[in-house]
């Protein structure tokens, strides 16, 4: 391996050679790689053995963040900072505030997503070193790649060829950094 290596790189006709090659490689005990479809694959982030995401626990939290936040400003607003005493009715009552609270919910829960699918995916990376290959652009047509990285602790340059190719991966090249 060269010291400006990326990695190993396989093209996959199909995407059930791409789905059983993943399988293989999560298998095999790599870490580092990842798979390039041209459209979502059914089942191949299990067939990667990744975890599920956790944008939703983003959500969660920018939810209920949110919701509080408008309850809190709500209350404070009528019964601290300016309490104004209209027909005998109370400074604070949950009941009016129930939209206001139920819209500042639902904005900052899908703005938490947005943030938190930011953070997740590491963004922004302006530059990857697969944009360098020239097969990137048919995994965006019709064909699918995996991508193994050598930073990866298993990662030898024979033995990975060897499992990428014994998976059904079709020309199998060195990437470069």
């Amino acid at each position: 391996m060269s010291e400006q290596s990326h990695g190993l790189i396989a093209t996959f006709n199909t995407a059930s050679g791409v789905y059983h090659a993943a399988q293989n490689v999560r298998d095999a005990g790599y870490k580092h790689w990842d798979c390039i479809t041209p459209f979502p694959v059914h089942g191949l982030d299990k067939a990667m053995g990744l975890k599920r995401s956790l944008v939703p626990v983003f959500s969660l939290f920018g939810g209920i963040a949110g919701a509080t936040a408008a309850m809190a400003m709500i209350f404070y607003t009528g019964a601290v900072d300016y309490k104004l005493i209209v027909g005998g009715k109370p400074f604070f009552s949950p009941i009016p505030a129930v939209p206001i609270t139920v819209e500042a919910g639902i904005f900052c829960s899908a703005f938490g997503a947005v943030v938190g699918m930011f953070i997740l995916c590491r963004f922004p990376m302006l530059y990857h070193p697969v944009l360098k290959s020239d097969r990137i652009n048919a995994a965006l047509d019709d064909k699918f790649l995996i991508v193994i990285e050598a930073r990866d602790p298993k990662f030898n340059l024979a033995q990975t060829k060897a499992l990428l190719e014994k998976a059904g991966g079709l020309d199998v090249k060195e990437l470069e950094a």
